[in-house]
């Protein structure tokens, strides 16, 4: 997966993972709230890669201009 597509899926993990710990929260289901807060940590997490990734390429494209 592109770094875009894994910041977009991330966030949207994060999202859907908010809305599980409040409606969990909300409904006293704490499997649900609890389920909620995984996802965001998934969302977080394949964000962190993401920007790992524009930065892999950033320093890759920098050395390769370095020995041009």
């Amino acid at each position: 997966m592109g770094s875009g597509k894994d910041k977009a899926k991330g966030k949207m993990d994060e999202a859907k993972g908010s809305v599980k710990e409040r409606v969990g929260d909300m409904t006293d289901e704490e499997s649900l709230e609890a389920e909620g807060k995984t996802d965001q940590a998934k969302g977080k997490g394949k964000q962190a890669l993401g920007k790992a990734k524009d930065a892999g390429k950033k320093s890759k494209e920098a050395i390769q201009e370095a020995f041009e």
